[in-house]
C-alpha cells in the first residue's frame, strides 16, 4: 500500500497554520487594546510601558512635600513664628547678662570691667533671688517676640524682592536687605523697647515689678512722645547692626555650603553657630557707640538725669566730655564680646531650623 507524501505534508502544513492563526486571534481578543492586529510582537512590550506609565501618572496625582511650593501667605506664616522663636529663645539665655551691660551703660560713676558684671549679678542674686537676674525679660519678651518675628519675617521677604540669594545680585545687597529688616522690626516694636530699659536699671523693690506700671508711670511722669526717646540713634544703630549682622551671617553661611559633603542640606549646626556669632561679635561691635546713646536717652528720666541726654548730639558730647571713649561710648563692649556671639549664634541657627521644619510641615499634603 502506497502513501502519498505530498498530501500528509499539506495537511501538516495546513494544520500548523491554523493553530497559530488561531493562538494567535484568540489572543488578540483576549488583549485588543495592547495588541495591534499586524504586528503583535512589536506591541507585546508595550502592556509592562503601559504599566509603568499608569504608576508613574498614579505617583505625580500625590503631591510632593516641595517648601518651595508654599504660597507667599505660608511662607509670611512660617518666617514670623521661626523669627519668634529665635528671638524669644536667644534673649532668654542671655537676659542676665544683658541687664548687667544695661546697667553699667546707663551709669554715669561706675567704671565698666567684666568682673565688676559679674560681681553685679552676683549681689542682685544674693539679696534679691535668682528670678532678679531676669528682671525686665517679661518686657524683653513682650518687645522681642513681635520683633524678631517681624524683622526675620521682612529679611526674608526683602532678600526675595532684592533677589539676594542670585549669582548675579551685588553682595551689597544682602545688607540693604538685614538692613531694612532691622529698621522695620524696631519701628514696629520701639516703645517697648524703651519699657524694657527702664526696667533693667531699677533695683528698688516695689517699683516698676510690672510691664504695666512701667507703662503707665512713663505715660504720666513723660508723655507720649516719651515712647520714641532715642529713636533716632537706635535706627542709626539698627541699619549698622543688622545690616552687618545678616551680610556676615549671609556670607560665611553661603561659603560654608560650598565646602560641605552634602550641599542639599546646606551648612551644619556647628558652622551655623559659628557664623551666626562672629556676625553677632561685628554687628554689635560696629554699632556699640550708638547702643550707648539710646541707653542713655530711653532712661535718663527714669534715672533722674532729667533732660541732659534729649538730643543724640548732646549725648554724644556729655558722654566723651566727662567718660571719654573707651569708658563712655564704649563701656560695657567686653561684655558685649560674650553676650552678642551667644545671642546672634543662637538667633540665626534657631530660625534656620525652625523656618525649615515649619515648611515642611505646611508643605504636607492634605490627604
Amino acid at each position: 500500500m502506497s502513501i502519498n507524501t505530498q498530501e500528509t505534508s499539506s495537511v501538516t502544513t495546513f494544520s500548523q497554520d491554523n493553530f497559530k492563526d488561531d493562538a494567535r486571534t484568540t489572543f488578540k481578543q483576549s488583549t485588543p487594546s495592547l495588541i495591534n492586529n499586524n504586528n503583535t510582537n512589536e506591541k507585546l512590550p508595550n502592556i509592562a510601558n503601559k504599566s509603568a506609565d499608569v504608576q508613574i501618572k498614579t505617583s505625580a496625582n500625590k503631591p510632593a512635600a516641595n517648601s518651595e511650593n508654599l504660597t507667599k501667605s505660608e511662607k509670611i506664616i512660617t518666617s514670623l513664628l521661626a523669627g519668634a522663636v529665635a528671638g524669644g529663645l536667644a534673649k532668654t539665655v542671655i537676659a542676665p547678662l544683658d541687664r548687667s551691660k544695661i546697667f553699667f551703660q546707663t551709669n554715669e560713676t561706675r567704671n565698666y570691667r567684666f568682673r565688676y558684671a559679674i560681681r553685679w549679678l552676683r549681689h542682685g542674686y544674693r539679696t534679691e533671688g535668682l528670678l532678679s537676674l531676669w528682671r525686665g525679660n517679661s518686657a524683653t519678651m513682650a518687645r522681642i517676640l513681635p520683633y524678631a518675628a517681624i524683622q526675620f519675617m521682612s529679611h526674608e521677604q526683602y532678600k526675595a524682592k532684592l533677589k539676594v540669594d542670585q549669582k548675579e545680585t551685588p553682595k551689597i545687597m544682602r545688607f540693604v536687605a538685614g538692613s531694612l529688616a532691622g529698621v522695620t522690626g524696631q519701628l514696629a516694636t520701639y516703645p517697648l523697647d524703651k519699657v524694657r530699659a527702664v526696667m533693667a536699671v531699677t533695683n528698688r523693690k516695689g517699683e516698676y515689678k510690672s510691664l504695666v506700671q512701667v507703662v503707665l508711670k512713663i505715660k504720666r511722669e513723660e508723655g507720649w512722645l516719651a515712647w520714641y526717646r532715642g529713636l533716632t540713634p537706635t535706627m542709626l544703630g539698627v541699619i549698622v547692626y543688622a545690616g552687618t549682622s545678616f551680610f556676615t551671617y549671609g556670607t560665611l553661611k553661603e561659603a560654608a555650603a560650598k565646602h560641605t559633603s552634602d550641599p542639599e542640606s546646606g551648612p551644619s549646626v556647628i558652622q551655623r553657630l559659628l557664623s551666626g556669632a562672629i556676625a553677632g561679635l561685628l554687628g554689635q561691635t560696629s554699632s556699640y557707640p550708638l547702643d550707648i546713646v539710646r541707653r542713655r536717652m530711653q532712661t535718663g528720666v527714669a534715672l533722674g538725669k532729667g533732660n541732659k541726654y534729649s538730643t543724640v548730639t548732646g549725648t554724644l558730647v556729655h558722654i566723651l566730655r566727662n567718660e571719654g571713649i573707651r569708658r563712655g561710648l564704649y563701656k560695657g563692649l567686653s561684655m558685649n564680646f560674650i553676650k552678642g556671639p551667644i545671642a546672634t549664634s543662637i538667633s540665626f541657627t534657631t530660625f534656620d531650623y525652625v523656618n525649615m521644619g515649619l515648611k515642611w510641615i505646611f508643605a504636607q499634603p492634605n490627604s
